[in-house]
């Protein structure tokens, strides 16, 4: 962060690779996971995805839990105020600018957690709380190797709850659910919900 060449360059990344972030759509995977929450029966959902599909398929953001923040924005490192990026884009884009803080001046980057930063706090203990009073957890295509997070679905199965592990490859916790299912995730969670 004391390097204003490794921001710019963090930034020149962002940008590169957003227009193929922005293109993507939420999938029937998503909409299901969007009708189940709808209807009150997913309490909420927590993710690692950084891309805002959980949102544009219809979740409301009061019931997504994101670990790794969100790419969608840019936020304070100091005070935490959040920032749209199309401002952002237009002063670095058009004069390599960095952006800084309207609050307090204070350096601004994605809303995402980066490698060396701390989990959120905040999210962490809303994702333990989700996790200890779930009766059923359903862990929807994830590797289950990334944590603390992978350690979400464990603690559910020793509080009680039901696990379902539902994605395309074996995972190294699929001896301790109670089902696994090894396929296409949106066909799958479209059949189960009964949405196109």
């Amino acid at each position: 962060m004391s390097s204003d060449e490794m921001r710019r360059e963090s930034w020149r990344r962002k940008f590169a690779t957003d227009e193929t972030m922005l293109r993507a759509e939420p999938n029937a995977g998503h909409r299901a996971l969007a009708k189940l929450v709808e209807q009150g029966r997913l309490g909420a959902i927590i993710t690692q995805n950084v891309d805002g599909l959980h949102q544009r398929s219809g979740v409301p953001a009061s019931k997504i839990i994101e670990l790794h923040g969100n790419a969608t924005y840019a936020s304070c490192l100091d005070c935490g105020h959040r920032h749209e990026l199309d401002p952002i884009r237009k002063a670095f884009l058009g004069n390599d600018e960095l952006p800084i803080c309207v609050k307090c001046e204070g350096i601004v980057k994605t809303a995402t957690i980066s490698f060396g930063q701390a989990m959120p706090e905040i999210q962490m203990a809303r994702a333990q709380d989700e996790t200890m009073s779930s009766d059923l957890f359903i862990v929807v295509g994830s590797s289950l190797v990334v944590y603390p997070a992978a350690g979400f679905p464990q603690l559910a199965k020793r509080k009680g709850a039901a696990l379902v592990i539902i994605n395309r490859e074996p995972t190294d916790q699929d001896a301790q659910a109670d089902l696994v299912i090894n396929a296409e995730i949106g066909a799958t969670l479209s059949r189960a919900v009964g949405v196109n």
